[in-house]
């Protein structure tokens, strides 16, 4: 038995568990296809935005141990996953509070390669991942930038991806070369334009990168909406503060608002199979 097949019969026992847990998270990864664009930023703020709407929200740092949200929060946590997997930790003793009651969680590096976990470690990793689950209405995952295998594992296991653009050329020819790596998926995914200076320019933006992709990868792509280029967002940033809490009436601060009213407004009720289900089954067993 290979250890693959393995895997799946460990998830398989744990299965009954997951269907019955009576809430039903909405994971969504946010990715880009270079660093520099705010992902993080827009992250942390997106999620503030939500707990401001009454939404339980935790976000799941998958790159290098919440060091990006510590620059946006000034929050360096103690403990990250790795030792809920070999400490013997649970999940829940983890978790940072942040600002509006949302949750932080990192996940340290190098956890990805879940294929080389052992049957405790795997079983302590998808109980922590039910807490979660059971306990929020949003699990962000902020994922790192570009290709790697990491950002390829947690975009396929998400239900839906937000890739975030600026106008710059490299962001836009990087995020195509993303959602080409992942246009085999069948997610929901959504365009989200950083630092337009116009609306005329946001939308130039988006209809490049979604003309391109239904013509040569058959993907339809969901416009979520674009942030402005708003120097408040530096200010806040090297304050260490969200800038919606920080500048409230900013443009930024604005926009981050509309888009989680856009993101909350547009859940998908058709599905009736768990989300979290499939979260774990596709994150735990990606060949």
């Amino acid at each position: 038995m290979d250890q693959a097949e393995k895997l799946r019969n460990l998830i398989k026992k744990n299965e009954k568990g997951v269907e019955d847990e009576t809430n039903d998270a909405r994971i969504i990864a946010i990715s880009s296809g270079k660093g520099g664009v705010g992902k993080t930023n827009i992250s942390v703020n997106l999620a503030i935005s939500l707990a401001k709407m009454g939404k339980k929200v935790v976000i799941v740092d998958a790159d290098l141990g919440l060091a990006n949200i510590d620059v946006v929060l000034g929050i360096i946590p103690k403990y990250n996953l790795v030792h809920v997997l070999k400490d013997d930790m649970e999940i829940k003793d983890i978790i940072v509070e942040g600002p509006m009651g949302i949750k932080l969680l990192s996940g340290g590096s190098g956890i990805i390669d879940f294929i080389n976990l052992e049957d405790e470690e795997l079983k302590n990793l998808i109980d922590g991942f039910k807490f979660l689950n059971k306990n929020h209405d949003y699990i962000i995952i902020d994922t790192g930038a570009g290709i790697n295998k990491s950002v390829l594992s947690f975009i396929e296991a998400s239900s839906e991806v937000i890739v975030v653009v600026t106008p710059d050329p490299t962001s836009i020819t990087d995020s195509y070369a993303l959602l080409k790596n992942i246009s085999s998926y069948e997610k929901d995914v959504s365009i989200l334009i950083n630092m337009a200076t116009s609306n005329t320019e946001a939308h130039s933006v988006y209809n490049k990168i979604s003309l391109a992709s239904e013509k040569f990868l058959k993907m339809k792509l969901n416009k979520l909406g674009f942030l402005y280029d708003d120097n408040h967002v530096t200010k806040a940033v090297r304050m260490q503060k969200p800038f919606l809490l920080e500048f409230p009436n900013c443009l930024a601060s604005k926009g981050i608002e509309l888009l989680s009213y856009n993101l909350d407004s547009n859940a998908n009720e058709e599905t009736k199979v768990s989300k979290f289900s499939n979260f774990i089954n596709n994150l735990f067993t990606r060949k």
